[in-house]
């Protein structure tokens, strides 16, 4: 598979509205995005890409901040060599290590994971991840069951068994971020993840005792009563993937309407994570 690399560059910009913008980006399919000296690189697969859909994003920050891009087709098996070589390991509170195959192992921690992310979103790196991973450290998920939404590289789910959850349902909208999940499930010899490619029509009834959604505030707000319907009483939601403002009352106002109770939040940056409980 070949992929679509765009590179900014900008001379002035704020770190939120470059944030804001990676959000943008994500909504119209760029699922990998890399720090570059004065900018980043944003990736999508190459029959995904549409100029004019880059074009829409733009338009929306036109006065707000000067930028030029630049682009690149890629092919996949040299976006794996640029990712081994930028690719470092990541400890998660001290308890989860994140490595690639081409790691040394730490088994002083408690929990390891070994990712190949091959072009999919989810190596613990980006603050929505590091978040969602941070909860489920100090949740209880042994012997329940899981819903991990907008997987990417399967690394939530795997995680959450990892912490001894019976079953669990891994779905993304996008091919790449399946067969991710499928060869980092079996990369750290974990069997009781069904990964599924899809969008909320994929979702099976469940019940679930625990759902995980790093996706974005649009997708999220689409699909909160689909995962009200699938969890149980007593559930737990964990959202990641949106900032404090205006994205956490719209999401908190969309709960209350299945009886979802916003819990707490975390932040890192301008990037938040909550929890949320069914009643």
């Amino acid at each position: 598979m070949q992929y679509i690399q765009v590179t900014f560059s900008f001379t002035a910009i704020e770190a939120y509205q470059q944030d804001l913008l990676i959000s943008d980006l994500a909504e119209i399919g760029y699922n990998t995005f890399e720090d570059t000296e004065n900018g980043f690189a944003a990736f999508i697969d190459f029959d995904s890409y549409k100029k004019e859909n880059l074009g829409d994003v733009l338009a929306r920050y036109e006065g707000e901040f000067e930028s030029n891009y630049t682009i690149t087709e890629i092919a996949a098996e040299n976006w794996n060599e640029e990712w081994e070589k930028n690719f470092e390991p990541l400890i998660i509170d001290d308890q989860c290590y994140v490595r690639a195959t081409f790691h040394e192992a730490q088994p002083q921690y408690p929990y390891e994971i070994v990712i190949d992310p091959k072009m999919a979103f989810g190596t613990g790196h980006h603050q929505t991840t590091t978040m969602m991973m941070q909860y489920i450290l100090s949740d209880d998920v042994q012997d329940k069951t899981v819903l991990d939404m907008g997987c990417g590289t399967g690394i939530l789910a795997i995680l959450a068994s990892k912490k001894g959850a019976s079953s669990l349902v891994a779905i993304d909208n996008d091919e790449v971020c399946y067969q991710s999940t499928l060869e980092n499930s079996a990369l750290n010899q974990i069997s009781n993840i069904t990964a599924a490619c899809g969008g909320k029509e994929t979702i099976p009834a469940g019940p679930f005792e625990v759902i995980l959604a790093n996706i974005n505030r649009n997708i999220l707000l689409d699909q909160i009563e689909v995962y009200a319907s699938v969890l149980n009483p007593g559930g737990s939601i964990f959202f990641s993937g949106f900032y404090e403002t205006p994205d956490l009352d719209m999401i908190k106002a969309e709960c209350e309407k299945f009886q979802i109770r916003y819990v707490d939040h975390k932040k890192i940056g301008e990037w938040v994570a909550a929890r949320f409980k069914k009643d």
